[in-house]
């Protein structure tokens, strides 16, 4: 399997692929046509040296990716809000609103991260706190605190999957990995090749969060502090390092077949049977509209498959 840069994310009824600076949005509307929208993304990140630099790029590579996939999900969702008979809007209607939006999705990106840290790192240590009469060693509980965090993390996915909304998204994410796992095997890509390709892949965000969860446990048995408050500050500092190395370990598992980085994947992959579902036909369509926007597949295969065959 040869790794791409190609990436992306289910949104509402659509596909966001991502490569390299371009991405494109395929969404299916409610009359059954599908639109597709290309940009290019500009980093917030403003000194693109820091997301180049290893176990630095992770932390800012995933607050862009946290900022791109609320902007495209805000988009996908437009196509589905109650029609109503608006007028035309001028041009300055048009700033305020696209300033209104900003705001919003700001807002969404700080409320969701502050949301994160207390349900998954400051809440799992409380939770473990309670066992100390029972368990008094600082270590044990640092350990359980992690399986608490990881159970939580499960629970949550098991929770949402039973929206109908959400069951449909997990569909379309499923879409989404079918199409990278189609390109990356030298697969034509078709709805029939995309259909039997793998919906787990090595590079999901599902994988990110696992690995992020697992490194946690390790890093707080090292780091240790007596101050309870201080524990919580600790916790909430690592993020960062957490995620950078979290990031590293996810781009060596997606371009490495060995043994050792594959049963590291494991439990990632595991997960990822909840959060991508098997999508159907007219899923898969979309999802191939959204890679071929931004991705030269044909491209992509001629050179790097036909080398192998060289070689």
């Amino acid at each position: 399997m040869k790794s791409s840069n190609i990436g992306g994310q289910a949104v509402l009824e659509g596909i966001m692929m991502k490569n390299k600076d371009d991405y494109a949005v395929a969404v299916r509307k409610p009359d059954g046509d599908i639109i597709v929208q290309k940009d290019t993304y500009s980093s917030i990140i403003k000194w693109k040296a820091l997301t180049r630099i290893p176990f630095v790029r992770g932390i800012f590579n995933f607050i862009d990716s946290m900022v791109l996939g609320i902007k495209t999900l805000m988009y996908s969702a437009d196509f589905f809000e109650e029609e109503e008979e608006e007028k035309p809007l001028s041009e300055a209607e048009s700033a305020k609103k696209e300033k209104q939006d900003k705001l919003l999705m700001g807002g969404t990106v700080a409320f969701s991260v502050v949301i994160a840290i207390a349900v998954f790192m400051v809440l799992p240590y409380f939770l473990s706190g309670l066992l100390k009469p029972v368990v008094p060693s600082y270590h044990v509980r640092t350990v359980i605190e992690g399986f608490v965090r990881i159970g939580i993390f499960i629970a949550y996915v098991l929770l949402i999957s039973r929206m109908d909304d959400i069951q449909r998204t997990f569909m379309y994410h499923g879409a989404e990995h079918k199409c990278i796992n189609c390109i990356e095997h030298g697969l034509p890509l078709n709805v029939e090749n995309v259909r039997k390709s793998s919906r787990q892949h090595k590079r999901c965000g599902t994988s990110f969060l696992f690995f992020v969860l697992a490194i946690s446990i390790i890093l707080l048995l090292i780091i240790q502090v007596e101050s309870p408050l201080m524990r919580i500050v600790i916790r909430i500092a690592l993020i960062p390092v957490i995620a950078g190395i979290s990031y590293e370990i996810l781009k060596l598992a997606g371009r490495s077949e060995n043994p050792l980085i594959n049963l590291l994947s494991r439990p990632g992959l595991a997960i990822q049977k909840l959060t991508t579902k098997e999508p159907d036909d007219s899923m898969i369509e979309v999802a191939i509209q959204a890679v071929e926007a931004v991705f030269d597949w044909r491209t992509y295969e001629a050179e790097n498959f036909q080398r192998t065959e060289d070689i």
